[in-house]
């Protein structure tokens, strides 16, 4: 045990550990670009499709079931499908080889629980309130905007909080259509059998989990606080 700590505090000591492409910094920054644009993408289709059926009360749960297809399949399965079907292994500018087949995985993988929190979110918002808004003469936009999706906003946060933490941990899988990110150092370390190289990779991303983790806890506790 003692060896394998002074391995990890050695390789995180080591200079080259986080230098050139192959380096930690470089590949945490392949890492937060593959895990955002994947997050924008989800966001982008996720919220405005839910916000809406949540509105209207109609086609929730049909949009819940097609989302949580990302869920029940598993992740790896899924990526190499994309990967050597019509989506292909080619190169996607920074996203690496296989990018696109990467950026769909991951999205996939965002989308159930941004959908799901955000479509029960806006159905469990007051009756009452929402009536009161019609009665004033609000038009349904106007309640949507600022009636429903203010008292919603707590729980759909935390469904992006989920679904940042969940893609960033699982971003790791792109190494294994030789894409960029974390996952190609803690491969590498597997390939050259450097425990110390996957055991400091790891800690990185973990460690990094636990901080998006706890700062999309501060959003959400400050959204849900009373005006």
């Amino acid at each position: 045990m003692i060896v394998w700590r002074i391995d990890v505090w050695a390789w995180f000591a080591d200079p080259a550990t986080w230098q050139g492409d192959d380096g930690v910094w470089h590949r945490l920054a392949e890492h937060s670009l593959l895990t955002i644009a994947a997050m924008l993408i989800a966001a982008a289709i996720g919220l405005p499709l839910s916000l809406w059926l949540g509105h209207l009360g109609k086609g929730g749960v049909l949009a819940i079931n097609v989302t949580n297809v990302g869920r029940a399949i598993p992740v790896i399965a899924l990526l190499s499908l994309l990967s050597l079907g019509f989506v292909g292994s080619d190169t996607l500018g920074p996203f690496g080889r296989a990018g696109l087949a990467t950026l769909l995985t991951l999205t996939a993988f965002a989308l159930p629980p941004i959908v799901t929190n955000t479509y029960t979110a806006m159905r469990g918002v007051d009756p009452d309130l929402v009536e009161a808004a019609r009665g004033m003469g609000m038009s349904g936009r106007q309640v949507l905007v600022g009636v429903e999706l203010p008292a919603a906003l707590p729980v759909i946060v935390s469904g992006i909080r989920l679904a940042v933490v969940q893609v960033w941990a699982t971003a790791t899988v792109a190494a294994l259509v030789a894409g960029p990110g974390m996952g190609r150092i803690i491969v590498h370390g597997y390939d050259s059998q450097d425990g110390a190289e996957v055991i400091g990779a790891s800690i990185i991303v973990a460690a990094i989990a636990l901080l998006l983790d706890a700062g999309m806890s501060l959003v959400q506790r400050a959204v849900a606080r009373p005006s």
